[in-house]
């Protein structure tokens, strides 16, 4: 008898965990069990004891380079639509130097119902387009999966924001669920490029003719890599990346740092007038991480020079992530994103161009806080990547460029990219980006505006010691319009003479 029970018992444990396995195949809420059936139920057992043994594991394997414990769920929740409430208030040293905190009113207001947008389109745009406070960043298929550029194309149609096709190139699963499209070149010009890549006009009017491109981004340079084109491991360049991207399979796919249609900018600005027309009118504009500030206001003399503008320039910090790049680039450099941000709309201020140009940041956004003190600095309106990842499911594993995510995100691998569930993740990140500019909103009825243009930069303060703080409006120099043009104060005069619209 004691034999047959043991035997019973064991087939009924082994049919347990059968249909437990079966059931995590089939479930399409968790990644990590769609790819990892049974050993998956690890990580959730790891969440349900946290934080002490979590966060231990987390730490330990993540060299402290992803976001933190409290900005990573804060992201999850918000996703799945739990409230975000949270008992004993926070865990962060509020002393330390650095650390930068929003003043309230005592005279706060009710949150407006409708969200501000933003339009997007200078005097020379005849496609104008209305941008939401915060949108999917620049990420490419290709480093991304197709399931995972389908959830978030979808998302953003759920919500009415854009979505930022990254340099990889416009595909079939951008356009597949009807999200706004916000199409990126770079050096590499795919999707509009040639047998030798060159840029190709009539591939790029083909493509910006499409309904749902609202607005093309030329990328001079990204934060995690400045001064280096976009890398694609040769893990992930499949035969179908090859095809789209029009270089060999199996092989590194490396951008050249530079662009070949410009060199100068004068010929940068007079090459946006060029894609403005190709496309119809629509918004055209450029991404950078600021470098030196003089190739900043270079680029702000040959506006001047040139008589047109962009229609939009996004700000990328030196702090943003990528699937591949050195660590000494990662960490060392490029201007991070309050630095390049505020030169930026230092130098379009003082120039008298501030009017005609939205501005956009992006680098490590992920909530509303984020999104408030980015506006203070000189932003119109932010993007978000790996808070967006990390609504579709990432779980920070870095593993990005080996093609072996385990939740599908970040990965050409059919079998793990089958995980990541289209209609499940396109809901967290519809709830996400609504949940955080909420969340922005409310803070800012909470410091008694209800527009951005109300914020000042005396509403945002940092400690500089301990035992000392001061306001935006004291630690930084604020140009007033066209100041540059009489009569730059010294701090700028020696760049701003310097700064040519023949060279950078």
């Amino acid at each position: 008898m004691g034999k047959r029970r043991a035997a019973g018992v064991a087939a009924g444990t082994a049919g347990a965990l059968a249909a437990l396995g079966t059931w995590d195949l089939l479930q399409r809420k968790h990644s990590v069990l769609r790819n990892y059936p049974l050993v998956g139920h690890l990580r959730y057992l790891l969440e349900s004891i946290r934080p002490e043994v979590q966060q231990y594991f987390i730490e330990s394997n993540t060299a402290g380079r992803p976001f933190d414990r409290e900005i990573r769920d804060t992201i999850y929740e918000r996703a799945k639509g739990i409230h975000g409430e949270q008992a004993f208030g926070t865990e962060r040293d509020v002393n330390v130097a650095g650390y930068e905190y929003l003043l309230h009113s005592m005279t706060p207001l009710t949150a407006p119902e409708t969200a501000p947008r933003v339009r997007v389109g200078g005097p020379d745009c005849s496609q104008p387009y209305s941008m939401a406070l915060l949108n999917v960043s620049a990420m490419s298929f290709g480093a991304l999966s197709a399931n995972a550029i389908r959830a978030l194309n979808k998302g953003a149609a759920l919500g009415g924001f854009a979505h930022d096709t990254g340099e990889g190139g416009l595909t079939g699963y951008h356009l597949e669920n009807g999200g706004d499209l916000i199409w990126e070149i770079g050096s590499g010009y795919f999707s509009t490029r040639t047998p030798d890549g060159r840029f190709d006009p009539g591939r790029f009017t083909e493509n910006a003719a499409h309904d749902q491109v609202k607005a093309t981004s030329l990328k001079l340079s990204q934060g995690a890599k400045p001064g280096l084109g976009g890398v694609l491991p040769a893990a992930k360049v499949s035969a179908e990346i090859a095809s789209i991207r029009g270089v060999p399979e199996g092989q590194k796919c490396v951008s050249p740092p530079g662009h070949q249609v410009f060199s100068t900018p004068t010929g940068l600005i007079e090459f946006i007038a060029r894609m403005r027309e190709l496309s119809g009118g629509k918004p055209v504009g450029f991404k950078l991480c600021v470098g030196h500030r003089r190739d900043v206001l270079a680029i702000c003399k040959a506006m001047l020079e040139v008589g047109t503008t962009p229609d939009f320039i996004i700000v990328d910090g030196s702090e943003g992530g990528t699937a591949a790049a050195p660590l000494e680039y990662e960490d060392h450099v490029g201007a991070p994103l309050t630095d390049g941000l505020m030169i930026m709309h230092n130098a379009l201020v003082g120039s008298g161009l501030r009017g005609r140009i939205k501005i956009a940041a992006g680098g490590k956004i992920a909530s509303g806080s984020d999104i408030v003190k980015r506006l203070i600095q000189g932003a119109d309106y932010t993007n978000a990547a790996r808070a967006m990842m990390m609504a579709i499911g990432c779980i920070q594993s870095l593993r990005c460029h080996t093609d072996t995510c385990p939740v599908g995100v970040a990965t050409q691998n059919p079998r793990r990219s089958r995980a990541l569930d289209v209609g499940d993740k396109s809901q967290r990140v519809f709830r996400y980006q609504q949940g955080t500019v909420a969340e922005a909103v409310s803070m800012m009825a909470s410091m008694g505006v209800t527009s951005p243009d109300q914020l000042t930069p005396e509403m945002l303060r940092r400690n500089v010691s301990e035992v000392e703080n001061r306001s935006y409006a004291e630690l930084y120099e604020w140009l007033g319009p066209g100041e540059l043009l009489s009569e730059p104060r010294p701090s700028w005069a020696t760049d701003w003479n310097a700064a040519s619209a023949d060279r950078f």
